[in-house]
């Protein structure tokens, strides 16, 4: 039986990228030890792979599919295709940022002031580009963790580092110099498996889902009932990723109305719904939207 090898981020992504695949329909399943997780599909087989070798894991055909960060691709330099942008991260549902930083009482303002400066970084080789390309002079070295105290303790004149939130930064009493790139999940592919109509195949139905499932997330269904004279108010409030549905109702002088929100507006919009006459109203959550 054929099957598409496919590569489980492990670290940061992990827990998000099992619990993303099982709201797409997909269970995976392992222990701490185990670098091979078993998953409820035979076509499937599965690896755990660091997200900063996962790209050439794929380009080299040792894996088929994958998920990584957008910064891997771009650092390691490798020929995938890019299948679908997936925004999802271990915190938020959000573009990440690679950013200089130093410290709060540093001379530095600006990149050019780190002419001839120390840089530490875990992207040491997108780092070396970013710099040769706007002709500034800096020594890069790879920090194997605990990045932002190199700074800190003087060992560096700045770090370039991944952040969502930017509090661990603010934290350590470091400043933002400059941002250098935003960074997403991305599903990437090998170009020949791309290429195999029948892992092709594969590769989209797992697309589809998976992308069905971020849509998904966040989101719920209201349905209500609405008497005719109190339709157009009704309407009005309701956002929609196209327009609700509405339905006669046994009584021609009600409707059914069903919509699609996102759910932190629900405790403001309930309330709404009402005043302009809504009754019945029902809302349950939403697993996907394909």
């Amino acid at each position: 039986m054929k099957k598409l090898k496919l590569g489980i981020p492990k670290g940061s992504l992990e827990a998000n990228t099992v619990d993303l695949f099982k709201r797409a329909g997909w269970r995976i399943s392992y222990d701490s030890r185990s670098y091979f997780p078993d998953i409820d599909d035979e076509e499937i087989s599965c690896a755990l792979v660091r997200a900063q070798e996962m790209s050439k894991y794929i380009e080299a055909g040792t894996l088929d599919l994958g998920l990584t960060g957008h910064d891997w691709v771009i650092e390691n330099e490798s020929d995938v295709v890019v299948v679908e942008d997936l925004v999802y991260s271990k915190v938020l549902a959000k573009p990440a940022r690679w950013v200089l930083v130093v410290r709060e009482d540093s001379p530095v303002t600006n990149v050019e002031d780190l002419q001839g400066k120390k840089i530490s970084t875990e992207l040491v080789n997108f780092t070396k580009r970013w710099f040769r390309e706007r002709n500034i002079d800096v020594k890069v070295e790879f920090s194997w963790g605990a990045t932002e105290a190199k700074v800190v303790e003087g060992l560096v004149d700045a770090i370039v580092e991944v952040t969502e939130t930017g509090s661990t930064i603010k934290a350590n009493r470091l400043r933002i110099v400059h941002e250098l790139m935003r960074t997403n999940t991305q599903l990437i592919a090998n170009r020949e498996a791309w290429d195999d109509p029948w892992k092709r195949r594969k590769i989209e139905q797992i697309r589809t889902m998976l992308k069905g499932s971020l849509l998904g997330m966040g989101k719920v269904v209201i349905k209500m009932n609405v008497a005719k004279e109190n339709l157009g108010r009704v309407i009005l409030l309701l956002p929609s990723l196209k327009a609700p549905t509405i339905s006669n109702l046994y009584n021609e002088e009600w409707f059914a109305v069903e919509t699609v929100v996102d759910g932190n507006i629900i405790r403001d919009l309930i309330p709404l719904l009402q005043e302009a006459g809504a009754e019945g109203i029902i809302e349950y959550a939403l697993n996907k939207v394909v």
